[in-house]
C-alpha cells in the first residue's frame, strides 16, 4: 500500500523547494534607508528583491553589483550593499581608519548608496567573499518598481586605480 498522493507530493516537494532556495535564490525584503535611492526610495513602500544565489557561484561579482552578505560584526544579520571595490582596487574610504584601502585578495569593499546612513565597509573594512550569500538581480515588489538591478557605481565612488587608468 503506497502513500496517499498528497503526502507523496509533500515529501518530494519540500526537499526540492529547500534545494531551490539554498542553490538558486529567493525573495527578500529590504529594510532601512542605506541603499536609497536604488532600493526603498520612499518610506511608504518597501522593496522586495530577488536574491540570486546562482549568480555568485565562483564568486563572479563585479563593481556595482548589489549583494547580500552576512555581517562581519553580527553574523546572523544579513546586509544588502553595493560592491565598490574588488581585489586589487584602491578605494578612497569615508571615515574608515585609513583614508585609502587596497582591497585584498578574496575580499571586496561594499557601501550603501545612501552615504553616511549605512553600516558598510567604511565601518568594518573589506569583507571576505566567503560572507557573500547572493546577488540582488531585480526588484520584484511593489509592481510599480519592477526592474532589473544593473551594476553601477556613482562617479565619486569609483576606485582610484580605475579612475587613473581611464584618464591615462
Amino acid at each position: 500500500m503506497g502513500l496517499p498522493p498528497f503526502l507523496r507530493n509533500v515529501l518530494i516537494g519540500i526537499p526540492i523547494g529547500i534545494t531551490y532556495l539554498d542553490t538558486v535564490g529567493y525573495v527578500a525584503r529590504v529594510e532601512g534607508i542605506s541603499m536609497q535611492p536604488a532600493l526603498n526610495p520612499n518610506l511608504e513602500e518597501v522593496d522586495y528583491v530577488y536574491l540570486n544565489r546562482w549568480a555568485i557561484r565562483g564568486y563572479k561579482i563585479e563593481r556595482g553589483d548589489i549583494i547580500s552578505f552576512s555581517s562581519p560584526k553580527f553574523p546572523k544579520q544579513k546586509l544588502i550593499k553595493r560592491i565598490v571595490g574588488v581585489p586589487g582596487d584602491i578605494v578612497n574610504t569615508i571615515g574608515y581608519k585609513t583614508e585609502f584601502v587596497q582591497v585584498p585578495e578574496g575580499h571586496c569593499w561594499v557601501e550603501g548608496d545612501h552615504t553616511g546612513h549605512s553600516m558598510d565597509s567604511n565601518t568594518f573594512g573589506p569583507i571576505s567573499l566567503g560572507l557573500v550569500t547572493a546577488k540582488a538581480t531585480c526588484i520584484v515588489w511593489p509592481p510599480s518598481r519592477w526592474q532589473v538591478l544593473n551594476p553601477m557605481i556613482r562617479e565619486h565612488r569609483i576606485p582610484l586605480n580605475i579612475l587613473r587608468s581611464s584618464v591615462a
